[in-house]
């Protein structure tokens, strides 16, 4: 009589399973991406409890619009949106000069407060900051767009990280930085175009009015009837701290004006202005401006603009956490 052979598959299939969860560590190719509607019944008022709390600080002060809308695209462009600019301490991503004016913390950390009453170690602070961002720019007047929700909670904050936009950037360093991204040219003009809420130190564009690139001149790009009004807010012996708006005329409405102002010559920042002046750039200013309702475009572009940053290297599965609070890791 022949010997018999006990064939068991799982001495196939385990090596197989095994192969797949090693690729699963590294790639998290298996786990859910961010989408609408992510926490379901775990949360699931969670956008409500976010708005809340957002209206409540709108109604407060109306600055902290723009510093949490400028506060994603800085969490966001470093390291991903991970919620790292949030984390304290020495040598955090907080403590890099870029980020030394940012605004806002106390909002996303009532918010956490709230959902973690609510829906305890469910909600990351990275999800609350994407919501809050989009909540605040349609109370600022701007478009209202789905988040997709599901991002982690970044575990390391580093100051030396931080490599950001900066305001005398010319178009070519600004598309380098946000070809890093993934973001394209669309994407660099409609999201600068958030500086149509906001205001900057005299520090970061003062040089521009006064003396510009030591030519002891303002920039010629600048119109002549704007230079006095700056040049007035932001003399050369004043306060650097102190701030003129972004969008002169109506620096706490989110619409199409900054826009307007990049035609005419009044752009505050050099690195908004050659937006108008570059020959890559300006279609697309030129084409938003002539359009028959440049407002609802604006808004549309910019919502898909911003959901594309919003998931800018984002974390999930063990790259990742749910933080207790926002500005420490567990």
């Amino acid at each position: 009589m022949g010997s018999s052979t006990n064939f068991n598959p799982c001495y196939v299939l385990l090596p197989f399973f095994l192969v797949l969860a090693a690729n699963a560590t590294h790639t998290n190719f298996f786990l859910p991406r961010p989408r609408t509607g992510y926490y379901g019944s775990a949360c699931w008022n969670v956008e409500s409890i976010v708005r809340s709390v957002v209206e409540s600080n709108y109604l407060a002060n109306p600055a902290n619009a723009p510093g949490i809308l400028r506060m994603h695209f800085h969490d966001c462009f470093v390291q991903g949106c991970d919620a790292s600019v949030l984390l304290a301490g020495p040598n955090s991503e907080r403590t890099a000069i870029p980020n030394l004016s940012l605004r806002g913390f106390n909002v996303i950390e009532e918010a956490k407060t709230q959902l973690e009453i609510a829906c305890p170690r469910t909600v990351s602070c990275a999800d609350i900051l994407a919501l809050a961002a989009r909540d605040f720019v349609h109370l600022a007047g701007g478009p209202w767009w789905p988040v997709p929700l599901g991002r982690l909670d970044g575990r390391v904050s580093l100051a030396s990280n931080v490599i950001l936009p900066g305001p005398t950037d010319s178009v070519a360093v600004q598309k380098l930085r946000f070809a890093e991204k993934n973001l394209n040219t669309q994407d660099l003009v409609v999201l600068a175009a958030g500086h149509t809420i906001g205001t900057a130190g005299c520090v970061v564009f003062r040089d521009r009015f006064f003396n510009y690139d030591n030519t002891g001149s303002p920039d010629p790009t600048i119109a002549p009837s704007f230079v006095p009004q700056i040049q007035a807010q932001c003399p050369l012996n004043g306060d650097p701290a102190t701030r003129v708006v972004l969008d002169t005329g109506s620096g706490d409405q989110f619409d199409t004006s900054y826009l307007n102002n990049l035609r005419n010559g009044r752009g505050l920042l050099e690195s908004d202005q050659v937006l108008w002046t570059n020959p890559e750039t300006r279609p697309i200013v030129e084409r938003l401006l002539g359009l028959r309702f440049p407002f609802l475009i604006f808004g549309l572009e910019f919502a898909r603009s911003m959901t594309k940053m919003s998931q800018i290297e984002i974390k999930i599965g063990l790259d990742g956490e749910i933080r207790r609070v926002c500005s420490a890791v567990n």
